[in-house]
């Protein structure tokens, strides 16, 4: 019998991926020129070129050696940055914020995988961290499913993500330009502006902000024991308290707006996926409005 891992990837295979596969393959080109199928013009040509590329036409038209410039395809790495902290397991049964996170982060290593191009992932929990080196294949991306199959079996300890080690940790590990897509719900402490600055100057970095509306709404059900998924903490709220409710999407407010303007200063595109939404949708929206770079 086939493993959750296999069962998730064959169903994105066929909902997802397949309908995906083409709006991705023209997302991203090289600014390098070289060898390759598109033709981009000609240039003088200099000692070290190769006379297999000289265009012998235009090389008589004009009395000097000319050589043909294309727009080469390269392999890209991609790099999967996944929170797995506490705050990522809020939302429905079987529609977590970590379930979708699984949808996105499968889909996304599918894709580009089938172009040949590597995949990584680094996993997060809040505590530690988890790695799989690049590589390809569906195989690969299989063994990234059942990473994210064995975090959502472990219990996360309730602690306060660590965004500035998460991203550090990325930019450690992807030694060359890579893409590198950020999964998270992006909540947590700290300052982490610097490391993703680090990392946006380097790689092209892709923020994906999974959300749930338990995240930023509270029922209307009279006094609730509330607890705060990163830290256990617990509180007694009166969720009909106008005031409360008031103050608690002023917050939220608060916090969104923090965070786009996190994102903004590093030049990293944030797109926001609920929970509540069809996942196919959310990335043909990324899809079409990021242009990634080869290199």
């Amino acid at each position: 019998m086939a493993s959750a891992p296999d069962r998730l990837l064959l169903r994105l295979e066929w909902r997802v991926v397949r309908r995906l596969d083409g709006r991705v393959r023209g997302a991203y080109r090289t600014a390098y020129r070289g060898a390759g199928l598109d033709f981009v013009g000609l240039r003088g040509y200099v000692e070290e070129d190769d006379a297999r590329h000289i265009d012998w036409n235009a090389t008589a038209r004009l009395d000097e050696p000319q050589v043909r410039q294309f727009t080469e395809d390269r392999e890209l790495t991609l790099w999967l940055v996944l929170d797995r902290s506490a705050s990522m397991t809020v939302g429905a049964p079987g529609r977590g914020k970590h379930d979708v996170l699984a949808e996105v982060a499968l889909t996304c290593a599918r894709l580009f995988s089938r172009g040949g191009n590597r995949v990584a992932a680094l996993l997060h929990d809040g505590v530690t961290t988890r790695v799989v080196p690049p590589g390809t294949g569906r195989g690969h991306v299989l063994r990234i499913g059942h990473e994210l199959g064995r975090a959502a079996a472990a219990s996360p300890a309730a602690s306060t993500t660590d965004f500035a080690a998460m991203l550090a940790d990325a930019a450690r590990l992807a030694r060359r330009r890579s893409l590198v897509v950020v999964i998270s719900d992006f909540i947590g402490t700290g300052d982490w502006d610097r490391p993703l600055l680090r990392l946006a100057h380097r790689h092209d970095v892709v923020a994906l902000r999974v959300v749930d509306a338990a995240d930023d709404d509270l029922p209307e059900a009279g006094l609730v024991l509330v607890e705060d998924a990163e830290t256990g903490e617990q509180l007694l709220v009166d969720s009909s308290d106008p005031l409360l409710r008031a103050r608690l999407r002023d917050a939220v407010a608060e916090r969104d707006a923090v965070l786009a303007g996190r994102m903004r200063r590093a030049g990293v595109p944030l797109h926001r996926i609920g929970t509540d939404g069809d996942v196919l949708s959310a990335l043909v929206a990324v899809v079409a409005s990021t242009r990634w770079r080869r290199v």
